[in-house]
């Protein structure tokens, strides 16, 4: 029975990977912030805030793991001390980086399209800790180590339960407005943009068939479905489903509600520098190295119909006072 450590494991990807690998015979360690929600003979919830601190993470480790999946984030300050530590000290490491490195250079996108850091228009941003920066620097590490038991995946947006994102909105703003019955406000620069949205559930299978694959050692793949469409044409998912209502306002005015501080550039560069860019992916790589078929893959409305049909009917919404002041300004619910 092979041992595997998932570090971050009640995410969007680790909700639905954790119970796969259990199922496959593997005893899992699945550490997260929180219990992980289902209990299953082969899965040990580890409950801690410090995944993040080097000697933990070395005490856990001497586990000798088979293999590490680590969806935790390292930014610049982390990724030179815990990607040499997690490669020496498993049989097969896969490092989630993100589709957000890549640049707007290449359409269709592939693993070899150009990134952000090395091509970006945006100056800033390349002399930046942006997650799109540091998740790329994470990649240069493990490619500079002597060790290649190590694997690169790049999901593209990721939905699942309690995640449903709408441009660079989550939950509480897109399927917690709607179902109160408040307007939600989007970029309109956003509208007419290709977007990509991958299943949880699609994304764990394509991790799982990564895992101890010769294919997958010492390669980057973005694991992703090839399904897009437009940001208008998600919005529309949501009104089908939930009954969202969307008004589609100057980018400049939307940032203005997501972002509170106007010298912060996290917010504009997640809008500016990933979503306003065409996601359109190819994905064979990945499906050539795990079997997959496209076809097979979650089609993004039924998906979505299906994780919102999970939220309890009395989870509890957040308020964004922000976004609720400029609709009334403009003498909108």
């Amino acid at each position: 029975m092979k041992k595997i450590l998932v570090l971050g494991a009640t995410g969007a990807m680790g909700k639905y990977l954790v119970p796969r690998l259990a199922d496959m015979n593997c005893k899992v360690d699945a550490v997260a912030l929180d219990k992980f929600p289902l209990e299953h003979p082969n899965i040990n919830s580890i409950v801690t805030p410090n995944a993040r601190d080097g000697k933990y993470m070395l005490e856990l480790l001497a586990n000798k793991y088979d293999g590490v999946v680590d969806f935790l984030v390292y930014n610049t300050e982390l990724i030179t001390t815990f990607l040499p530590m997690m490669v020496e000290n498993c049989g097969h490491y896969i490092y989630l980086s993100s589709y957000r490195v890549y640049d707007n250079k290449e359409i269709p996108i592939k693993e070899t399209s150009p990134r952000l850091c090395d091509t970006a228009d945006e100056q800033l941003i390349k002399l930046s800790d942006d997650y799109s920066i540091y998740k790329a620097r994470g990649e240069d590490v493990l490619k500079l180590l002597p060790q290649k038991n190590w694997t690169v995946i790049r999901p593209a947006i990721t939905y699942s339960y309690l995640r449903n994102q709408l441009v660079t909105l989550e939950l509480h703003n897109t399927v917690g407005r709607a179902k109160q019955g408040k307007t939600v406000v989007l970029p309109e620069e956003a509208r007419s943009v290709q977007a990509t949205m991958s299943w949880g559930g699609d994304v764990a299978e394509m991790i799982s068939k990564l895992l101890f694959n010769d294919k997958a050692l010492a390669e980057v793949f973005t694991t992703s479905t090839a399904e897009h469409h437009t940001w208008e044409e998600v919005a529309g998912y949501y009104t089908e489903i939930c009954g969202l209502k969307p008004l589609w306002v100057p980018k400049d005015e939307y940032l203005g509600i997501v972002n509170d501080f106007k010298y912060s550039n996290g917010s504009r560069w997640q809008l500016e520098c990933d979503r306003l860019f065409d996601r359109v992916i190819d994905n064979s790589k990945v499906l050539d190295a795990t079997g997959m078929k496209q076809a097979d893959l979650m089609p993004l409305r039924k998906g979505l119909e299906l994780e919102i049909s999970k939220i309890p009917a009395d989870f509890k919404w957040r308020p964004n006072e922000r976004m609720d002041n400029y609709l009334a300004k403009c003498g909108i619910k």
